[in-house]
Order: C-alpha cells, then sequence, then structure tokens
C-alpha cells in the first residue's frame, strides 16, 4: 500500500466509504465474453527520464495524519526526519513551529494523544515482523518508554479513557502467544495491572470509561462468533452472529453510562447498520442504515460516546447526521473543499474537528474546523510537490459480473489517451488489472499513487471490488466463500472483459498486479488463465493456500476457523483438496507469460516460504522469473526507499511486457533499498546495470 494510502487509514478510527451517483463514467453494460487472449510477443517499453519522478509519487509526505490534543492547544503530526517518518507536535493553530518528538530508525504509522495529552502514544515493529510495541513519549522531552518490554509480544490498544487519564487499556500475548490478557498500563512507569487474563478464547474486548469490561467477542470453531456479557467471574451468550454475519456484525462500545451498546450488525439483513442496543433489556434500535452498502465511520460525541453521524460508501462518499445540530456542520464542511471529507480527530469537548478531505487528483488537505464558528481553517496539504502536479481523475463504475453481482470498481486512464478527462480514451491502452488484497477489503474513490504511476506511465489501471470484498451487502461479501481462483477471479476476468469491450484496453497488452489477495490473484491469473495476461507483478502473495493457512502468526488463532470456513479447511480431506486445487503452486506448468514477484523476508502473515516455493516450481521447470526481496521488510514495502525500489523495477518490467514509458532505474537502489534480486535480473531493463553499479 503507498504511503499516503496508508497514512489517511491510520489517521481514521474506521476507514469511511460512502454512497452516491456515478461521476464521469461510461454507462455499465453487460461483459462481452471472455477477454481476447493476447499475443506472446513481448513488445519493448521506452525509457523516458522526464516521467513523474516515483520519489514524488511514493515519496515520504511533508506532513500527514494530524491530531489534535485532547484540550485542542497542541497538533501532532507524522513527518521525515532523515528520510524517516517520526511524531511531531507543535501548538494546534501553528503547524510550521513543531517540532519532532521522535527519532525512530523506521517510520512510524500509527499514533495518538494519551487521554490527558500528557502522553503521545504510538506503536512500533521491527523489520516489518508486526511484533507491535507500545510507546509513550514525552511530548516536552521527547523521553520515550516502552510500554510492552516483552520479546516477541505483540500489543493491543484496548481503550483510551478520559476518566482514567494516566492509564490505557492494552492487550498483550507475552504469557500466551495466541490471546490477549488484557491489563491497565500507567502511561507514564508502564507498570501494568492484569484485568482479564484470557483462558476463554477471548478475540476482543469492550469496556466502559472505567475500565470495567462490559462486553467480549469470541470466534468459535466453525467460523461463528458469539457476543459474550460478564456474569461473575465467567461470560454469558447475549447472541450468537452466524459465519454469514461474522465480518459484518461487530460492537462499537457502550456511552459512557454503560447502559447503550453501539454495534453494527447485520442479522436478519443485507446490510449492516447502526444500532443503539439498551443493555438491561436487549431493546434495539436502528440509527442509520442504507441498502446497498453497511455502515464505515461512525462520528461519536467525546465524553458521551453518542453516535452523530455515520458515512456511508458505495461509489462515493455519504454523510448521514444523527444529531440535527450535526447537520449544519456537515453542510458547512461540504463548502470547503472538493473531494470526500472524514473527521479524523476532536477534541475533548467536541468543539474542535481535524477534517481531512481526500480527492482523486492530489494529495489529502487537512483542516482544523471550529464547530463553534464554523470555520475551517487549511493546516496544511500533504505534500507540496504533489499537490503541484497535473494528475489524472479517477472514474467510478458498476461492472456487471456474469452471473449480475454489481461490481463497484475505478478505473484511471494516461492523459494522451483521454486528454478532456471524460473517462472514454480515443484508443485502447495497455491495462493494469490492479487487484486488491484482504480479500476482505475494497478498493475506493479517491488519490491512489499507483494509479497515478501506472496512468503517467501511458497505462489504463482498473481496480475492482469482485466478490468477498467488504462494505457493500451480506451476499457480496459472503459470494466469495471458498471462491478464491473460482468466481472471485471470473469477476476479474469480467471486468477486463468489460474495459475491452468498451475499447478503454488493449485485449492484447493486459497485465495483472497485486499485492497479499492481489499477489495470489496475481499468480491464479497467470497460472488458471494464462492466455489472457500478458504478464504479472505479484508482491507478498500466497503460492499455496495449504502452507499459507498452517502458518499463520500464533496471535491469528481468532481468525484460522474464519479463514478455514470461508477459503478452506485444511482439517479435513475436502478442505484440503480444495486448497490444493485452488492454489498456484500446482499450476506452475501452466505459466506462458512473465512473472514479477516482491517478497519481504520478516513477513509473518504470508511467509517468504511462499515465494520461495512457486520461484524454486519455476526454475525447476526452466521458467523465466524474476525474484526481488527486501531482508527488512515484512508484509508489503513500508519503508520508501524500498517502495521505490520496487517500483522501479516493477515499471521496467512493464515497459518490456507492455509497451509502455519507464523512468530509468538510476540511482533508485542508492538511496538506502535493501533490495536484492535472487533471481532473473536479466529480464527487466537495466536491473542487471543497476545492481552492479548500486555501490559505485
Amino acid at each position: 500500500m503507498p504511503a499516503r494510502t496508508r497514512l489517511l487509514l491510520t489517521s481514521l478510527a474506521l476507514t469511511a466509504f460512502a454512497c452516491a451517483a456515478r461521476i464521469g463514467s461510461p454507462e455499465s453494460g453487460p461483459a462481452a465474453g471472455p477477454p481476447v487472449a493476447p499475443t506472446a510477443a513481448a513488445p519493448s517499453g521506452r525509457a523516458d527520464p522526464t516521467l513523474i519522478p516515483r520519489s514524488v509519487l511514493f515519496g515520504n509526505p511533508d506532513r500527514e495524519a494530524p491530531q489534535l490534543s485532547p484540550d485542542g492547544a497542541r497538533l501532532l503530526y507524522l513527518a521525515p526526519v532523515d528520510g524517516v517518518l517520526n511524531v511531531w507536535v507543535g501548538p494546534a493553530g501553528q503547524p510550521d513551529a513543531a517540532k519532532p518528538i521522535t527519532q525512530d530508525r523506521r517510520s512510524i504509522f500509527q499514533t495518538e494523544w494519551s487521554a490527558d495529552g500528557e502522553r503521545v502514544l504510538y506503536l512500533q515493529d521491527r523489520v516489518g515482523d508486526e511484533n507491535w510495541h507500545l510507546y509513550a513519549v514525552d511530548p516536552a522531552t521527547g523521553e520515550s518508554r516502552d510500554l510492552s518490554p516483552h520479546p516477541g509480544v505483540s500489543a493491543q490498544i484496548v481503550g483510551v479513557s478520559p476518566r482514567r487519564p494516566r492509564e490505557i487499556l492494552v492487550g498483550m500475548n507475552d504469557r500466551d502467544p495466541a490471546w490477549h490478557d488484557l491489563y491497565r498500563v500507567d502511561v507514564r512507569t508502564g507498570a501494568r495491572t492484569l484485568v482479564h487474563r484470557n483462558e476463554q478464547r477471548i478475540a476482543r474486548y469492550i469496556a466502559d470509561d472505567q475500565y470495567k469490561l462490559r462486553f467480549a467477542m469470541r470466534e468459535l470453531a466453525d467460523g461463528s462468533s458469539e457476543l459474550l456479557a460478564p456474569k461473575g467471574k465467567d461470560w454469558q451468550r447475549v447472541f450468537a452472529i452466524g459465519l454469514e454475519d461474522g465480518m459484518t456484525t461487530s460492537p462499537i462500545g457502550v456511552d459512557a453510562t454503560g447502559e447503550t451498546l453501539y454495534l453494527l450488525d447485520s442479522r436478519d439483513r443485507e446490510t449492516e447498520v447502526l444500532i443503539a442496543r439498551d443493555v438491561r433489556t436487549g431493546k434495539q434500535q436502528v440509527l442509520a442504515e442504507d441498502a446497498k452498502t453497511g455502515v464505515d465511520f461512525v462520528l461519536t460525541e467525546p465524553r458521551t460516546h453518542r453516535p452523530l453521524a455515520v458515512t456511508f460508501t458505495h461509489m462515493r462518499q455519504r454523510w448521514q447526521a444523527l444529531d440535527p445540530a450535526v447537520e449544519a456542520d456537515l453542510a458547512a464542511l461540504r463548502e470547503v473543499s472538493d473531494g470526500d471529507f472524514t473527521i479524523t480527530s476532536q477534541t475533548l469537548d467536541g468543539r474542535q474537528w481535524i477534517v481531512a478531505y481526500r480527492l482523486d487528483t492530489g494529495p489529502n488537505r487537512y483542516y482544523r474546523y471550529d464547530r463553534t464558528t464554523r470555520r475551517a481553517d487549511l493546516l496544511f496539504v500533504a505534500d507540496a510537490e504533489l499537490a503541484a502536479l497535473t494528475l489524472r481523475k479517477m472514474h467510478p463504475v458498476v461492472i456487471p459480473a456474469r452471473d449480475g453481482l454489481e461490481l463497484v470498481s475505478f478505473y484511471t486512464l494516461p492523459a494522451a489517451a483521454d486528454p478532456d478527462g471524460d473517462g472514454l480514451p480515443s484508443a485502447p491502452v495497455p491495462l493494469v488489472l490492479l487487484v486488491h488484497g484482504g480479500p476482505w477489503t475494497r478498493d475506493e474513490w479517491g488519490f491512489d499513487a499507483v494509479h497515478q504511476w501506472l496512468a503517467s506511465r501511458g497505462y489504463a489501471v482498473l481496480s475492482v471490488n469482485f466478490r468477498g470484498s467488504a462494505g457493500f451487502t451480506k451476499r457480496h461479501l459472503n459470494a466469495g466463500d471458498h471462491e478464491w481462483a473460482g468466481k472471485m477471479h471470473d469477476d476479474l476476468l469480467d471486468a477486463v472483459a468489460w474495459a475491452n469491450a468498451k475499447k478503454i484496453s488493449d485485449p492484447a497488452r493486459v497485465a495483472i498486479m497485486g499485492s497479499s489477495y492481489g499477489g495470489y490473484a496475481t499468480l491464479v491469473g497467470l497460472t488458471f488463465t494464462p492466455d489472457v495476461f500478458a504478464c504479472g507483478v505479484d508482491v507478498v502473495g500466497p503460492s499455496n493456500l495449504e502452507t499459507l493457512l498452517r502458518s499463520v502468526p500464533p496471535y491469528w488463532a481468532a481468525k484460522a476457523a474464519r479463514f478455514a470456513a470461508r477459503v478452506g479447511d485444511f482439517g479435513t480431506e475436502a478442505g484440503r483438496a480444495l486448497l490444493h486445487e485452488r492454489s498456484p503452486l500446482h499450476r506452475v506448468d501452466k505459466i506462458e507469460r512473465p512473472l514479477l514477484i516482491g517478497q519481504g523476508a520478516n513477513d509473518p502473515r504470508v511467509k517468504q516460504a511462499e515465494s520461495d516455493q512457486i520461484v524454486a516450481a519455476m526454475q525447476a521447470k526452466g521458467l523465466p522469473v524474476t525474484y526481488v526481496l527486501y531482508p527488512d521488510e515484512g508484509h508489503g514495502f513500508q519503508q520508501p526507499a524500498n517502495e521505490i525500489s520496487f517500483n522501479a523495477v516493477t515499471e521496467a518490467f512493464l515497459a518490456r511486457c507492455l509497451g509502455g514509458s519507464y523512468q530509468p532505474i538510476g540511482d533508485d537502489f542508492k538511496n538506502g533499498a535493501s533490495i536484492e534480486v535472487r533471481v532473473g535480473a536479466e529480464h527487466v531493463p537495466g536491473l542487471a546495470e543497476a545492481l552492479q553499479t548500486r555501490g559505485n
């Protein structure tokens, strides 16, 4: 995930999506049969040093993810220190006066204020292993304390309450790697007090502002789950959540009185709605719902935790006010800037907000909004150099799958092909099908560095919310069960067929590319449908589903049953047969087109062995492959130097395959990248030479 997208998601309590009419996109129509097979010959690309530099698109932002202190007096944000994102703090109205309070050598992405504003909390792992340690730093002195100083721990922030300002609730798995015990932790001393010893396989805790446990979630062996409430020293079931609702029904939290539970609930419905549930009687009231998508973001009043407004996203964002007073604020904010906006931070009294505006043609814009005067003042634009560029529109469109399922999708076209920006190119162009990870996430409208990068190199870029993607209906999500390399892949083929039929793409020059599940989809594309794609780029993608599910991290124990139920159960003969059938590793001999693989050596989710084994299988069969490894990365490439270096390899690879332009690798390996090319450097223009000269 590009750094700017990752930072926006980090700054939001919940990812914001919304619902609106299509804007500037061609009319939807039925997919016109399977894509036409590309020719075997690979076109040659064109080196072009005048392209938008990768360092502009994928380097660090100037500033990102601002948050107001609880009293509104100070502002924190993330900005580089010697090329590494660190935490900066300064006066709320003077972002330029902020100073760095951390000096970490690995970029920080997850940070927030303590309840009293006396400490800044941040999570950090080492070399991408996702063993998150929780730190508290004093903004006045820069003194930092590890609040989870235990080997191998993966800490989780569970609660930050203004009623217990010196303590936070933290889950830690140092006793049992698979399950997190719950502690109160003093943010100044690090002293911890056990709240609950987790011997009941609790996946999530819900506490009130006094840190009294009110509810918990437990995953069950069949993939279903249950909401629990404490009863003496044990727990009692409040209600069961079947597998079909397991990813769309969950508690948000309780109000300040502890009398009302707020939750997202899709039981007996097609989408998840916002519910207020009386804790004593169990009576429920629907507060907000949408027919096509679930609730994405819930804005709550800081002291009472009462919901004030929500967002929905189908193609674009839609706000719904729950408190009449907020409607005037939303109306005022709609006039401030173009784009979709989200409230990313509030003061404790709720009078000041940080509002992030997301555009498709530029970086995030952040405003400080005063609810009393309804005035919004620009804090900063995330990246001035990026904001100065003329970038391409992202076009939303609904593409029908062959069985009629609606696939909300987004595409971007190169400037030369679509000079008027109407979404209809003058002639077909090469296409990159960019597949999102998860798979239980989604693509959305807004600035996407990968879309802009590839469009500037002469490619159309298409992102598809295939079945199994989250954020839409239950039918859409659950239609992906047991359909890895099945109907989920058919959806991608139908989207390519649509682009071909609309003459957006040249059927002979279509590539497939993605990370995590998107990397798996790339391998599926080249092994299950080898004639459709001209080449593929797989980043941290699993090649063998059975080894993938057998090697998940211990602290994913609560998720293991979900994977077994939705992907395939390696504990049964039928499940193992399904996983074997849907694993690209067992179809390596079907590969006919070029493949580029990127992997982090410390990935705890999709381990290096997933890439190693398919590379070895290809080498054994004499099939060409280029394999790039990063010894200091995990599940994806978080460090800009590494991301830029891999993208340098990728665009040269795509240029040879699809015939687009590419910026020569140049010095992109000399800026701290840890890149290792294990095999196949000869298949990428300029790669062998760049490796030879990187140390000169």
